[in-house]
């Protein structure tokens, strides 16, 4: 199969795009939750909303200091963007599967990836808010150099070693997929609140 193409610019100006909109709803909706709010799951085996926001919070303690580093790297060595941003095929399958909505295909998460707890405080939300700035920083470093060329190794399989261009896109879509179940999880407590509301 071959290696898709897009105009570079046009690439990284969708993930910017696509993260500034996750960014409005980090602010907008999930920092002004209480911990109850954050906390409620909607049923016994199933993540609260902060839970959704804490495993990405972990995933992405894993792989931004990493991808700072090799953009820091390419940097030194003077690398300069390419006119197009290439996917890999093993990206490309990471990727696509990431695409599935949560509630279509869920997935069990590496241990490590997993949430820490069922009580978590406010700041998940505030950590959320700041790694998505932190990626919204890598993506405008990354469009000054090759990110074709720059690997990143994967933290499980270390042997797997993702364009940059790829595994930018991969932590945008899987923001994008937890995002989604949390606001789902948000929606259903809202919706059986007002009907316990409207009931009462």
């Amino acid at each position: 199969m071959p290696t898709a193409v897009r105009a570079t610019s046009d690439f990284f100006d969708q993930l910017t795009f696509d993260l500034l909109k996750l960014r409005v709803v980090a602010q907008q909706r999930f920092r002004p939750l209480s911990a109850d709010e954050l906390n409620r799951r909607p049923g016994t085996g199933r993540w609260s909303a902060g839970q959704c926001l804490e495993h990405l919070n972990i995933v992405g303690g894993h792989y931004l200091p990493t991808i700072a580093a090799r953009i820091k790297r390419a940097q030194a060595r003077g690398s300069k963007p390419a006119a197009e941003a290439k996917q890999g095929f093993i990206g490309r399958k990471f990727i696509e599967a990431m695409r599935t909505p949560a509630s279509e295909k869920p997935r069990t998460s590496p241990r490590r990836y997993a949430p820490t707890g069922t009580r978590l405080p406010r700041t998940v939300a505030e950590v959320f808010s700041r790694q998505i700035d932190e990626l919204l920083r890598l993506v405008l470093l990354a469009r000054q150099v090759n990110a074709n060329a720059v690997r990143i190794p994967n933290p499980l399989f270390p042997l797997i070693l993702l364009r940059l261009t790829d595994q930018l896109e991969f932590l945008v879509v899987h923001i994008q997929r937890h995002v989604a179940q949390a606001e789902a999880v948000l929606a259903g407590i809202s919706s059986r609140t007002a009907a316990s509301a409207s009931a009462a």
